[in-house]
């Protein structure tokens, strides 16, 4: 599956760093991403994803997904990469990576033009926020050219003080964006939500911020991945929802004359 993405630049921070987004084209390119996400979610996080060989971060998905990658345009090096499932390979493969964490039946009539996102992650020399900006505008075209109407994904919050803050979080999302009653999901290892104490101040990590604000919902309660030890959200983004500002930039619509 290919999307037009070219040679697409930005500034990234003080250093001016060109920056350049792209599909991941070969199996040297997606070994690129694994390693980088190795980096990430293993040696920064201290996750224990199964699949990891010490080097790759890497599973069973990783094949059947399009890998969008974001370089520095000076030395080529990937430091930024988001991995994109459509429904109809998500079918084939008899799910979405979410359905392992959550029952996902009222999402059923979503699938067949859905996208789930994952394993996101940036290096840490490059978080200005022009990385991800870049990641999204790829996502929100490659939408578009393939005609999908529904992202998915879960959304992580770390567990290291014991879940308090992923219970502050919850919370607060959920009174101000919790999806429709017919879009909810159920977690499959639910967080003992009624066991934690609450952090006094939620402090949302800044990916599921993001999300939240192109107009994101969190479908449910979150679930336990013991893997990276997260509580995760599952998060539902029909792309109608996205506000006029930012489908404005993503999508590089021109305003009418």
């Amino acid at each position: 599956m290919q999307i037009e993405i070219g040679n697409e630049l930005a500034a990234a921070g003080p250093s001016s760093r060109r920056l350049r987004l792209e599909l991941a084209a070969t199996a040297g390119e997606v070994d690129e991403v694994q390693r980088l996400r190795h980096q990430v979610f293993v040696e920064e996080l201290g996750a224990s994803p199964e699949g990891d060989d010490g080097e790759r971060d890497q599973d069973a998905f990783d094949a059947h997904c399009d890998h969008l990658v974001v370089r520095d345009g000076d030395t080529g090096q990937a430091v930024g990469t988001y991995r994109l499932l459509p429904g109809s390979r998500a079918a084939r493969l008899g799910g979405f990576y979410a359905d392992g964490e959550f029952d996902l039946a009222r999402l059923q009539h979503l699938r067949e033009r859905a996208v789930e996102l994952g394993r996101a992650c940036i290096h840490p020399d490059y978080r200005t926020g022009a990385v991800i900006m870049l990641l999204w505008s790829g996502i929100a075209r490659y939408m578009r050219q393939h005609g999908q109407q529904t992202l998915i994904g879960c959304a992580s919050i770390g567990m290291a003080d014991g879940g308090a803050n992923a219970l502050a979080v919850y919370r607060s999302l959920a009174a101000r964006h919790l999806a429709p009653a017919e879009y909810r999901v159920f977690p499959r290892y639910p967080l003992p939500l009624e066991l934690l104490h609450e952090a006094a101040t939620p402090s949302i990590p800044p990916l599921l911020k993001g999300y939240l604000r192109v107009g994101a919902w969190i479908a449910g309660e979150p679930a336990w991945d013991p893997d990276f030890n997260t509580a995760d959200l599952l998060v539902l983004l029909p792309l109608a929802r996205i506000e006029a500002r930012y489908a404005r930039h993503y999508l590089a619509e021109k305003q009418a004359a």
